[in-house]
């Protein structure tokens, strides 16, 4: 493994793991030394600086250093992608987990959209993402971050349960008792016409811009080029 791919795994390793320790161990010290404010702004300078370097670092790394995983893997990712960009479109829609004035009575409500799914939409839809892109097989660098990706979103959904249940009290628990961590597929296409529309749109958007973004055609558009 070359310094690039070294450089990139200590990248993926220093986001994900400030993004944990900031967000459990060492909030409740920050917040007493930082206050609520200092805290806030500490998380998002930290969070911001080590995604940079794992964007600088990815850029470094090798591209298509691996054998892919052909047109089965393409069909596979593709449908993944479009339940993870409805849940991350519904996920912005009354959801507790946000730090918003309203998240108590949020979870105290009957759960609606997407979260009749799951109670951690965004993160699942992240989680569905880095799974689309570690299916693909296509570089080293794609399944280091792919695989980070979905650690701190599925495990981090985990510890964000633990955390609410400190922060939330009674009311997380009762927003725990009334949805599902693991999603519950059956009810996908009963999230509302809201999370459907603006998720297959940025499902064919997130498509469209990824032969830009990435030179490579993605998505239906694979196909229909």
């Amino acid at each position: 493994m070359n310094e690039t791919l070294w450089n990139l795994i200590a990248a993926n390793v220093g986001f994900v793991g400030t993004h944990f320790a900031m967000s459990h161990p060492l909030r409740a010290p920050l917040v007493k030394a930082l206050g609520a404010g200092g805290f806030q702004i500490a998380y998002t300078v930290v969070s911001f600086a080590t995604l940079a370097w794992v964007y600088f670092a990815f850029k470094a790394a090798p591209p298509a250093d691996l054998a892919g995983s052909g047109e089965i893997g393409w069909v596979i990712a593709t449908a993944l992608t479009l339940p993870a960009m409805i849940l991350l479109a519904g996920s912005l829609i009354g959801n507790p987990a946000l730090p918003t004035p309203m998240a108590e009575a949020q979870a105290r409500a009957e759960p609606r959209g997407v979260f009749t799914v799951t109670r951690h939409p965004m993160m699942w839809g992240i989680g569905l993402w880095a799974a689309s892109h570690i299916i693909l097989f296509w570089s080293t660098r794609t399944l280091i971050t792919a695989l980070a990706m979905g650690i701190l979103a599925l495990v981090g959904a985990k510890l964000q349960d633990a955390k609410k249940e400190q922060l939330m009290g009674a009311a997380w628990a009762q927003w725990e008792s009334k949805t599902s961590y693991w999603p519950r597929w059956g009810k996908l296409l009963s999230v509302g016409a809201v999370p459907l529309v603006v998720g297959t749109a940025l499902w064919l958007g997130g498509s469209w811009l990824h032969l830009w973004q990435a030179g490579i055609p993605a998505g239906v558009f694979r196909w229909l080029g």
